[in-house]
């Protein structure tokens, strides 16, 4: 082993770090020929010709990788604890999360949004409601319908951020197909509201409803779940005013949406009260960069702000 890796960093000049990269070589098997037995060049080459180098590990694998399961048991006394093995959920939503942080190159965009307005309507929708014939009003929406319908017209305004990114095209689509992220026993699962552009928010709610129920029932159908082009990830409900959301591939975005809460802000140079919902847009930069996605938030902020628009 070289002085290099045994003292645990690894110096190369660049031009030896992408031939090694190119050919595949792990750099700590060569022994530098350089100042202070730093890696150039012809170390590269010389290993090359000689072919005594080591194979460097496939990043994918080298990323994937995490403490193994007795690695992780020794830090702790063995009565200490109780053990519950993973379901099938919970392991491939390990898998799909770990592969997305991995392979998708995430940026993030918050915006706040005042929700006065959409309270109102909603207060109002709601209280139009007929009654059935157990006295109770036959529907229910809440802000979170309202958002994914906001989310779906802001996509449908910006068609560019309405795609979906593949190694050989960007794939752009007519519908807005949004998941809706639901925490069920043993995990978390995202249902599809397909071309939600083009429905009512009471169809939204009850769709959401259905799905949702089926969901903790683990009676979702695949095509259900799988594909879409954005999502909403709503944590308001249990006070948190801000986070990032991972994003599900192929999806390419992802809204995280915090809680409604009374702020002072300034009005006509005066100060006031507003009720102000912060939200923050997950992308993936391959397919939607920082112009584009503030371009979608932008459009999501005005269709929630002048909520008319959504019954338009």
């Amino acid at each position: 082993m070289s002085v290099n890796a045994m003292a645990g960093r690894i110096f190369a000049s660049p031009l030896a770090r992408r031939l090694a990269t190119e050919a595949g070589l792990d750099l700590a098997s060569l022994t530098g020929s350089g100042p202070h037995g730093r890696i150039v060049e012809r170390d590269v080459k010389s290993a090359l010709a000689g072919g005594g180098a080591r194979k460097a590990p496939a990043p994918e694998r080298a990323l994937a990788e995490a403490a193994s399961s007795e690695a992780t048991r020794k830090f702790y006394e063995i009565d200490s604890y109780e053990e519950v093995p993973h379901d099938s959920m919970r392991k491939a939503i390990a898998r799909r999360l770990t592969e997305s942080i991995q392979t998708v190159p995430h940026f993030y965009l918050n915006i706040d949004c005042e929700i006065d307005a959409l309270l109102k309507l909603r207060e109002e929708f709601n209280a139009a409601a007929p009654k059935g014939a157990d006295g109770k009003p036959e529907w229910k929406t809440s802000v979170n319908d309202y958002i994914v319908k906001a989310l779906a017209l802001a996509l449908q305004r910006v068609p560019d951020a309405n795609v979906t990114f593949t190694p050989d095209a960007m794939l752009k689509h007519k519908a807005s197909d949004i998941g809706v992220a639901v925490a069920i026993p043993g995990g978390l699962i995202t249902p599809i509201i397909r071309n939600a552009q083009a429905k009512t928010v009471h169809d939204i709610s009850e769709e959401i409803r259905e799905l949702a129920a089926r969901a903790r029932e683990r009676k979702l159908k695949p095509q259900e779940y799988e594909g879409g082009v954005s999502a909403v990830s709503n944590l308001g409900m249990y006070g948190i005013r801000n986070f990032s959301a991972v994003i599900n591939p192929p999806q390419s975005t992802i809204l995280a949406v915090g809680k409604g809460e009374a702020r002072m802000v300034v009005k006509e140079g005066e100060p006031a009260v507003a009720t102000i919902m912060s939200v923050t847009l997950s992308c993936d930069h391959r397919a939607v960069d920082g112009a584009l996605g503030a371009e979608l938030l932008g459009a999501f902020k005005a269709l929630i702000e002048q909520p008319m628009a959504l019954f338009a």
